[in-house]
């Protein structure tokens, strides 16, 4: 009897950890199930920003936070966008090369990045990063990221580029990829956060509601099989060539070979070299458990990892993008108009001295 003890102590502990294992949907083979429709919008960046000095904030540190985020350029307090309904028809479009004509091509009501900090592991975060533990990327040559960055951003806020051709406008405006949301390295975008997957016994795929991109991964028996698995290197497809397998109860995917006119646009640089790796593991029924790292000694200092979440999604929406407007057209034929207006000023002649 006094053997029995430990053995039904035992018993008793397990019986009591079973529920909280049984929460998580599991496939026909055993594996957890990520198959679904899923969201991780969040208003918070990749880079913690200097004002939080912490990554775990309180809820009212978090709410805090969220309600003095600028969205897209816009300043939270800015009363011509936050809280908007509607864009004021009488006041016709910004003038091309001011500060907002970018920025406030629409209101408030079309832009749906997240209300709130990203929730984590039970923690309210103030950056993706988690690894430098001081929430910034770890650049070999941060000032001249940090210029690059800023020429990108006064293009998108201004609009002052020549546009030669549709190729000079950004694969998202032409609607090809956009990087930051379909990843490699999937992250909350300025709105259509959703994604779906589907997992199969040879494949996951994940639609990315952000202008419709799939990805469809081959799963291995393993990682080694699986890195064998991979294209030659000189096939670079956007999204990069990913590969999966299993890890125990987490699903990982390996991306290399990111096509570099899709790194070009990327939310954080990205070599020929680069490799990144995401980690998805369902820590209950109402959450997976989202992580990448990326290795890239061309462009960084150390290998850099970030934590994110998914939940549960209502719905996956279409996303109509140069299918259904006329964007690049009004951009080239815009900007040949200017072309137009600056030669008919050139040629036009000029008075003499004098009056003569």
């Amino acid at each position: 009897m006094r053997m029995l003890k430990p053995a039904l102590a035992a018993l008793a502990i397990a019986i009591m950890a079973a529920p909280a294992l049984a929460q998580v949907p599991r496939t026909a083979d055993g594996k957890p199930d990520l198959t679904g429709i899923w969201t991780h919008a969040s208003l918070t960046p990749l880079q913690r920003a200097p004002a939080n000095k912490t990554l775990v904030v309180s809820e009212m540190e978090a709410v805090k936070i969220a309600k003095g985020t600028a969205v897209a350029g816009i300043a939270a307090d800015d009363p011509e966008f936050r809280g908007a309904t509607y864009s004021d028809p009488t006041k016709g479009a910004p003038p091309k090369g001011g500060k907002d004509f970018g920025i406030k091509g629409y209101d408030s009501f079309w832009t749906q990045p997240g209300n709130t900090l990203a929730f984590v592991k039970g923690e309210w975060r103030t950056s993706g990063l988690v690894e430098p533990a001081d929430g910034q990327l770890p650049y070999k040559d941060s000032a001249s990221q940090a210029k690059k960055r800023a020429q990108n951003f006064e293009r998108y806020a201004t609009g002052n580029a020549a546009y030669e051709g549709p190729e000079a406008t950004t694969l998202g405006e032409r609607c090809l990829v956009f990087s930051g949301t379909a990843g490699p390295g999937m992250m909350s975008g300025l709105y259509n956060n959703n994604y779906e997957m589907v997992v199969t016994p040879g494949y996951m795929m994940i639609l990315v509601e952000q202008v419709h991109d799939a990805r469809i991964v081959p799963i291995f028996a393993n990682a080694e099989k699986a890195r064998a698995g991979h294209k030659p290197a000189a096939i670079k497809p956007w999204m990069g060539d990913t590969v999966g397998w299993w890890e125990g109860d987490t699903f990982v995917m390996e991306t290399t070979n990111v096509n570099q006119m899709q790194a070009e646009n990327h939310s954080f640089a990205l070599s020929e070299k680069g490799v990144v790796t995401e980690r998805f593991t369902r820590t209950s029924d109402k959450d997976i458990f989202y992580e990448f790292s990326v290795n890239d000694p061309a462009n960084y200092t150390q290998v850099w990892r970030t934590e994110y979440a998914f939940y549960p999604s209502n719905g996956l929406y279409e996303y109509a993008c140069h299918e259904g407007n006329y964007g690049i057209q009004g951009i080239l034929a815009g900007a040949r108009e200017k072309e137009r207006q600056a030669a008919a000023v050139k040629a036009k002649p000029t008075k003499a001295k004098g009056g003569q």
